[in-house]
C-alpha cells in the first residue's frame, strides 16, 4: 500500500484521530503491536511449501512471497529513501512498489522469509502515522493467510487501532471515503464508527473491507454491507 501524497504531513496518533475523542495506543504502542504481528506472521509462513509460496495473494498480481517481500521491503526504505524512490518512479507507486519489492525477493522462498525475519523489529517506515503501517502488516498479513486457509487473527488491540485509523481518513487505503454514509459495528470488539444503515462483522473483517479486500465483505452483515460491497468491488487494490 503506497501513502497518498499528504504521507509527510505529521498527524496525532489517537484513535479519533479525525474527532478528538480518546487517546488510543501511543506510537511506542503501535510498533510493539506491530512487532508482534510480524513475528506471528514468520511463524506462520515457516513451513510452506513451493506450491504455497507461489499462491496468488489477495493483494493484486502478487503471489505470497511477493507480499511478504513487500512487508520486508517497507520496513527496509526509510523517508529519505521512500521519498527518493517515488520521485525516481514519477510518482508511480507501483513502479515504486515493484522496485522495491524487487531487491527483498531472496533467492529462495526461504531466504525470502529470514529477510523478512530479520526485520521483525524494524521501526523504519515511509513517512505517515505509525498506525498506517501497523495497518500494513496486519492487511498484507491477512492478503497472505486467507488464500492459504491460516486462521490466524490479529489481536483486537491492533486490529481496532488500524480500524479506527482506516475509518477516519483516506491514507493508503480509502477507508473514509469506502465506508461514508454507513455504520459499522464489530462484533468481537470495541469499534464503532459512522452513522447511516448498519454493517457488522469481525474487526478483521471491517477492517479488511475498509482496505479494498472484496473477499472479506462476504463476512460482513447488515442492511449497509451490500453498499460497502458494491464500493469495494468497483475499486482496485495495489501493492
Amino acid at each position: 500500500m503506497a501513502p497518498s501524497r499528504s504521507g509527510g504531513l505529521r498527524v496525532p496518533e489517537s484513535r479519533f484521530l479525525m474527532s478528538g475523542g480518546p487517546v488510543g495506543p501511543d506510537r511506542a504502542a503501535l510498533w510493539a503491536m506491530a512487532h508482534a504481528e510480524r513475528a506471528a506472521l514468520a511463524d506462520d509462513l515457516a513451513d510452506l511449501d513451493d506450491d504455497q509460496w507461489g499462491r496468488p495473494s489477495l493483494c493484486g498480481s502478487w503471489t505470497v512471497e511477493d507480499v511478504l517481500a513487500h512487508l520486508t521491503a517497507a520496513a527496509s526504505v526509510g523517508r529519505v529513501r521512500w521519498v527518493t524512490s517515488v520521485l525516481g518512479a514519477r510518482f508511480d507507486f507501483d513502479k515504486h512498489n515493484e522496485r522495491r519489492k524487487a531487491e527483498h525477493l531472496g533467492k529462495t522462498p526461504a531466504e525470502t522469509l529470514a529477510l523478512f525475519r530479520a526485520i521483525i523489529p524494524s521501526t523504519t517506515s515511509a513517512p505517515g502515522p505509525t498506525a498506517a503501517w501497523l495497518g500494513e502488516v496486519i492487511v498484507h498479513a491477512q492478503d497472505i493467510r486467507r488464500p492459504l486457509g491460516l486462521g490466524y487473527t490479529p489481536s483486537i488491540e491492533a486490529t481496532t487501532a488500524v480500524a479506527e485509523f482506516y475509518a477516519s481518513r483516506d491514507f493508503t487505503v480509502p477507508g473514509r471515503t469506502l465506508t461514508e454514509g454507513l455504520r459499522l459495528e464489530a462484533t468481537d470488539g470495541p469499534f464503532t464508527t459512522g452513522t447511516g444503515p448498519l454493517i457488522s462483522g469481525t474487526t478483521i473483517a471491517l477492517t479488511m473491507a475498509m482496505a479494498g479486500r472484496a473477499a472479506y465483505c462476504d463476512d460482513l452483515t447488515g442492511p449497509g454491507a451490500p453498499a460497502l460491497t458494491d464500493r469495494v468491488t468497483a475499486g482496485t487494490v495495489d501493492g
